[in-house]
């Protein structure tokens, strides 16, 4: 008679590994999918720092040539009458750019504001949906000149 020997090796994985498997890709998930949105947003505001630097160029040269800076209306004009930005929108077109006058009109001052575009990647971005330059350089951020959120948004 003939006995067969069955070798009690296992082939394949448990429940249990399996499980464990799964619970520390999620743990991995949760943390980084935060952290990757977080940064997309950051890097998305350096489309609106990134324009209105070149706004603050693109009026001190208008300044030179006109002895008075850029209106809201000469924004998506080419230059020498504007300021060449197509459709008032930022580079990727995630922020809307406008100009206001200083309030001694144009001759002396501007501030330029680039505000989120409601369809645009950068909607769910509620720490800096708005951000500002002026005809001095002086950075502002959601309406204000608060230096943490200025430091926060222009970084």
């Amino acid at each position: 008679m003939s006995t067969k020997h069955y070798s009690s090796r296992q082939q394949g994985f448990t429940l249990i590994e399996l499980m464990i498997v799964i619970l520390l890709m999620s743990i991995i998930l949760g943390i980084s999918i935060p952290n990757y949105r977080a940064y997309t947003l950051r890097a998305g505001r350096s489309d609106a720092t990134s324009a209105l630097m070149r706004i603050a160029a693109a009026q001190e040269r208008f300044y030179l040539q006109n002895g008075t800076y850029a209106g809201n209306a000469a924004l998506a004009l080419d230059p020498p009458n504007g300021l060449g930005f197509t459709n008032s929108k930022s580079g990727h077109s995630y922020y809307d750019l406008q100009i206001a006058a200083d309030a001694g009109g144009l001759t002396i001052g501007y501030s330029a504001s680039a505000t989120v575009d409601a369809a645009g990647k950068q909607r769910d971005d509620p720490d800096c949906n708005s951000m500002s330059i002026n005809q001095n350089g002086q950075r502002g951020a959601n309406g204000g000149f608060i230096p943490a959120a200025v430091e926060k948004c222009w970084r």
